[in-house]
């Protein structure tokens, strides 16, 4: 029991960590104009945007500019990671 505890929470840990690594990346690649049209930034916004644009309903970007909502998005998730680990695995 306690082998496949440990699996399923390496393999959470992994999916929160990659899911993570795909927001920064964006939220980076976002920065660089020439980079929108590229095949991975389009793979990043196809997956990483809906979650982001909950988010940027909350919080609009400051004078059409300034996107502070990747930052509540990150905090957010990892929150949840937090809140998920502590109800499975206490």
């Amino acid at each position: 029991m306690v082998a496949c505890m440990t699996i399923i929470a390496i393999i959470l840990k992994s999916l929160f960590m990659t899911y993570t690594l795909m927001l920064l990346a964006r939220v980076l690649g976002s920065w660089i104009p020439q980079a929108q049209g590229h095949p991975i930034m389009r793979f990043l916004a196809h997956y990483t945007d809906p979650y982001l644009n909950f988010f940027r309903k909350i919080i609009p970007p400051i004078g059409g500019v300034l996107d502070l909502s990747p930052m509540l998005a990150l905090l957010a998730l990892q929150f949840l990671q937090m809140l998920l680990f502590r109800f499975l695995f206490s």
